[in-house]
């Protein structure tokens, strides 16, 4: 019996030994996978401006790859993808919060249990999935109430966008609402406030970093958003505004490149990693700007 425990103790002193420095190996190996993404990143977008200018590309209102008079201006892509997430974000913002309002203030129990998985569901399933039901069912009964709408548009894929992205903003809103303290909202009932007025004036703020964060989390993931608007948004490379023609994002694009014929070496296959670092830059920014709000909202409650 003795043995047996000096043995028990002596595997546990090794697994003491052994798990911090294999912990230390995962947490090296995530870092240099970022680094190394980074850098392949930063050396193909380095060697794209060694070929077209800097200015020229991110001013540039004509997005024409192919040819001989090729040009390379991201703003066309950059503001397909603005447009889209905008749209996407419209849908998913006012409907995720008010059914995490629901769920976390509303809601029974029984309720809170039987739809939070229903509404999860959403989350999986496969984005090509939502593509096809943006470009055959959304954007026909789109182009009934809208007949100006073309065929590939950018309207539909950012409805759908916004659809898929309600579960991430419902649940994860809901799950910082449901941490705040049950005795502030005793405390707000016990002065007279209604149901109402504890939600939207307790609740709501002391949860603001996890209702922000959330929302940044559904603003990356409309961004980074590929199937969606490869199938129903089009390939048209056009700098405009209006949501009823066809346009194309940096996702989109990325996937245009790859799947073609872009030989390696080319200005087409070094623009890929150009409009990906736009991309990565992009989404980094706003990211840190997100953070900076929920760091502010965090110390004010």
């Amino acid at each position: 019996m003795v043995a047996k425990n000096k043995q028990s103790r002596s595997v546990s002193a090794i697994f003491e030994k052994i798990m911090p420095k294999l912990l230390l190996v995962i947490a090296i190996i995530s870092i240099l996978t970022t680094i190394g993404i980074v850098f392949t990143l930063l050396s193909e977008t380095i060697e794209f401006f060694k070929l077209v200018p800097f200015f020229e590309f991110f001013t540039g209102t004509v997005l024409k790859p192919l040819g001989e008079n090729a040009e390379f201006g991201v703003l066309p892509l950059l503001t397909g993808t603005v447009i889209s997430s905008t749209i996407a974000m419209i849908v998913a913002i006012p409907i995720g919060l008010m059914t995490a309002i629901y769920l976390s203030e509303y809601a029974s129990e029984k309720v809170r249990k039987a739809l939070k998985p229903i509404l999860e569901i959403l989350a999986g399933i496969p984005t090509i999935v939502y593509g096809f039901f943006a470009f055959t069912f959304v954007t026909p009964i789109l182009r009934a109430i809208i007949p100006s709408l073309e065929p590939t548009n950018i309207l539909s894929p950012g409805i759908v966008m916004g659809i898929m992205i309600i579960p991430m903003v419902a649940s994860l809103s809901e799950d910082a609402m449901s941490s705040v303290p049950y005795s502030m909202r005793e405390g707000a009932l016990a002065l007279g406030a209604t149901k109402l007025e504890v939600t939207w004036k307790v609740i709501v703020p002391a949860a603001m970093s996890g209702i922000i964060a959330s929302f940044v989390l559904g603003i990356s993931r409309a961004i980074g958003e590929t199937m969606i608007v490869t199938i129903a948004s089009g390939s048209n490379k056009v700098f405009t505004f209006d949501v009823t023609q066809s346009m194309q994002t940096m996702t989109a694009y990325i996937v245009e490149v790859t799947g073609g014929d872009a030989p390696a070496g080319s200005t087409l296959y070094y623009s890929l990693y150009a409009v990906a670092m736009t991309l990565f830059v992009f989404t980094l920014v706003m990211n840190l700007i997100a953070q900076y709000i929920s760091r502010k909202f965090r110390e004010e409650y």
